[in-house]
């Protein structure tokens, strides 16, 4: 499979952090997955750096406990926050990848300013409803493949930063799903009310931002 520089980057950084999450002998959640920590040498080989906030479990561990949230707005999985999101785990690291992908596709910070009416603007549900309506995503590519790659790494990032962990994928299946055909399937829409079907949570309208409140220690 032949790769544009954009998809080689995000299939190796997806490869490391499968590599940091399953091919150890204890696991590693790395909770700062942002584009500072990654990388890049002269060859564009990316190398997933600063360690500073990670955190070893077993392998089996299914979830960790944090004395308290850790990692870089605008990164930081829900479940970090607050438990009603779900119990952190390695897919806490998902989250943050994904966020990481839509900043790849965008080319731009998730969040930022408009000119027009100095209001924040949402970038990764912006993408989703044009992708969910069928439109094209609006990001300047030369060659039509290159606008394929950047629909499906759009798609996979939207996997990632589903709302509860358990809807998320594992990095091997991102993994997978880079590694597949262009045609992944869109997730459930992670932004609305009934993207989760769960009796006893009631999932706000909006991504959590920095209103929510941080806990002090996770269970």
């Amino acid at each position: 499979m032949q790769l544009n520089s954009q998809q080689y980057i995000a299939l190796s950084v997806a490869k490391g952090i499968e590599y940091l999450h399953n091919g150890c002998d204890q696991r590693i959640l790395h909770f700062d997955i942002k584009p500072h920590n990654v990388l890049l040498d002269e060859n564009f080989n990316p190398k997933i750096s600063d360690f500073g906030l990670s955190k070893l479990c077993a392998n089996d561990q299914s979830a960790v406990s944090l004395t308290t949230a850790r990692g870089t707005m605008g990164y930081i999985a829900p479940e970090v926050f607050s438990r009603n999101f779900g119990n952190v785990s390695y897919k806490s690291d998902v989250y943050s990848f994904g966020m990481l992908l839509l900043e790849m596709v965008g080319g731009r910070k998730n969040v930022q300013v408009t000119d027009a009416n100095s209001s924040q603007v949402y970038f990764p549900e912006w993408i989703y409803n044009l992708l969910d309506q069928g439109e094209d995503i609006r990001i300047h590519v030369e060659q039509e493949p290159d606008a394929k790659i950047a629909k499906k790494l759009a798609i996979v990032g939207l996997w990632c930063i589903q709302w509860y962990p358990v809807d998320r994928p594992s990095m091997k299946a991102v993994v997978q799903m880079l590694e597949g055909e262009d045609n992944v399937r869109m997730p459930p829409n992670p932004f609305s009310s009934t993207a989760s079907a769960r009796d006893s949570v009631t999932m706000p309208a909006k991504r959590p931002r920095q209103e929510l409140p941080v806990i002090s220690k996770l269970d």
